[in-house]
């Protein structure tokens, strides 16, 4: 038994050594994404597939008519002033600090009385004529998804939290707006939501981000030894000096004895690490979709707050004189102005579990939806949705599909009265009729828009990186290896805990 748990343990840690590694440093990075915002690295250094080809990598999210002929281009590249033929560009990211995360625009809102306002990863930014300059917000989290102009006000919405300030005061001050909770609201939270904050060490704040680190440092230090008890016999075979040989394995023995009680010791916290990660990429993340479970107490989940890391985009209908709150489980709508609670749509759009991407009004009571499940028609009143690529009524399956469509939408723009342009994630822009009339990624927009370090390393650990090699089955390898670590982990202690156990009886 303990013979063929060793076997297991011995090449099963060969094997997923390389990944862990990597998934360990880039783990560590993760959790500290603001403080690392200003490190980049160059595409040049990475495979073909992360350079900009067609306006891909959701480099442009969408575009703002600033008056005349001017027009404002935002995403991933930050923000590029341009016009109605989208020919030249001109960089509009001064004032931002330093490092392309910094300069990641989710939303841009532009009128002739309020002026520019940018949201951003990092907070809210407004445009003084010359730089940007970051506007205090009483927000718990500053990452700003929308800003809204409706009427006098201003509405800036993050992923918790809407506020508003008026023309009055000069859209500098800032209130906040309490949000009723929604008509269907269970006190429950979604199971994603829960294994996505335990992975990470969110769900204790700042003290769980850092044992999540001691967890990533207790990995590599595992595998580092692991590759020294592995290797060294190897060395020792064509050592003839008897002292090198002596001290060498006195090295290798009390290398062993560390990792046999590190390992020992942290095995619960590495089986929960692991166990939790593999849900948070495809395959095994679709059966977990739709599932919600009770607030963990004491926790950052049990939050009073009912839409606590929910709020994902919002629009105004003029016409219908209402609110429509896009959330990361489903469409809601305020008829008063949030006076009560948020109803639900019966019939919703399709969205992927990675969030919705375009929130567009096409006329009154009509909408656009995209995400990585594709761009969507959606008339609530009536329940039509029409698929905008193949110009057929949607019908609900009835059950959780796969995460991407066979169109990824990262971002959507009116490039004039008759052509709209989507944003495809992996191949660029496309006209949903017709030609596309956008020219090729500028030199100077590309050369200045590397990769960040955090998003360097979120393509690390989701396995995205392989891609190149693998092709779609790089998708696997999350799950893969997050398995083959649990079999690592408990053939590993097993192996320390049985003989342990018998000499004891």
């Amino acid at each position: 038994m303990i013979s063929l748990l060793r076997k297991y343990h011995k090449w099963f840690s060969l094997a997923a050594t390389f990944f862990l590694l990597l998934f360990a440093v880039s783990g560590m990075v993760l959790n500290h994404r603001e403080l690392l915002s200003g490190m980049d690295v160059s595409r040049k250094l990475l495979p073909p597939v992360y350079r900009y080809n067609n306006w891909n990598l959701a480099a442009v999210k969408g575009s703002v008519k600033a008056g005349g002929d001017t027009v404002l281009v935002y995403g991933n590249i930050g923000a590029w002033l341009t016009d109605s033929t989208y020919r030249e560009f001109h960089d509009l990211n001064a004032g931002f600090p330093a490092g392309i995360d910094n300069r990641k625009i989710n939303t841009l809102s532009w009128s002739p009385v309020s002026g520019l306002f940018a949201g951003t990863v990092f907070g809210l930014f407004r445009f003084n004529g010359h730089v940007w300059r970051k506007v205090a917000l009483p927000a718990a989290s500053p990452r700003v998804v929308k800003v809204l102009q409706a009427g006098d006000s201003l509405l800036v919405m993050t992923r918790s939290e809407i506020f508003l300030a008026r023309g009055s005061s000069g859209y500098r001050v800032f209130h906040k707006i309490v949000v009723p909770e929604g008509e269907d609201n269970d006190g429950r939270v979604g199971l994603f939501k829960t294994l996505w904050v335990i992975h990470s060490g969110e769900i204790y704040g700042l003290a769980g981000k850092l044992i999540v680190d001691a967890v990533g440092m207790l990995f590599i230090f595992l595998c580092i030894t692991g590759l020294i008890w592995f290797f060294v016999p190897y060395r020792l075979k064509k050592l003839k000096d008897d002292i090198r040989r002596t001290r060498l394995k006195r090295f290798n023995k009390a290398s062993l004895k560390w990792h046999n009680l590190v390992g020992s010791w942290a095995i619960l916290l590495l089986l929960l690490n692991t166990s939790t990660g593999i849900f948070l990429r495809p395959p095994l993340l679709i059966p977990i979709a739709g599932t919600r479970v009770e607030k963990i107490w004491f926790t950052e989940l049990d939050n009073p707050n009912p839409w606590f890391d929910r709020f994902r985009d919002l629009l105004y209908d003029n016409e219908l004189k209402r609110y429509l709150v896009a959330t990361s489980e489903g469409v809601y709508y305020s008829d008063d102005c949030f006076g009560g609670k948020l109803r639900l749509f019966p019939v919703q759009p399709p969205v992927s579990v990675m969030g919705i991407n375009v929130f567009e009004k096409t006329g009154p009571g009509r909408y656009l939806v995209g995400s990585f499940s594709g761009i969507y028609e959606w008339e609530p009143a009536t329940g039509h949705t029409i698929d905008c690529i193949t110009r057929t009524a949607y019908v609900d399956a009835g059950r959780a599909g796969p995460p991407f469509g066979n169109v990824t939408v990262s971002g959507y723009i009116r490039f004039n009265r008759v052509t709209e342009l989507i944003f495809d994630y992996a191949n660029g822009v496309m006209a949903l009729e017709g030609k596309n009339p956008l020219p090729p990624v500028p030199a100077s927009v590309a050369g200045a828009s590397p990769l960040s370090l955090w998003n360097t390393c979120l393509e690390i650990h989701t396995g995205r990186i392989f891609e190149p090699i693998l092709g779609p089955f790089y998708i696997l390898v999350v799950p893969l290896v997050g398995l083959s670590t649990l079999i690592i982990l408990i053939s590993g202690f097993f192996t320390w805990w049985l003989p342990r156990r018998r000499k004891r009886a």
